[in-house]
């Protein structure tokens, strides 16, 4: 059975996803330790938050 709101919120994690993919240390995975991992992913969500 399709869900309509389900679908919906899943949509938008996904393309939360993506956004986040954008930035170029969290694509690569180039922060290795998830201390930095987090703090990149701490700073490029309001800066998407903003952008919109």
């Amino acid at each position: 059975m399709f869900d309509k709101d389900a679908y919906r919120r899943r949509n938008v994690v996904e393309r939360c996803f993506h956004r986040l993919k954008q930035w170029r240390g969290i694509a690569t995975r180039y922060d290795k330790h998830p201390d930095r991992c987090l703090a990149t992913i701490a700073v490029a969500s309001p800066l998407i938050w903003l952008d919109q």
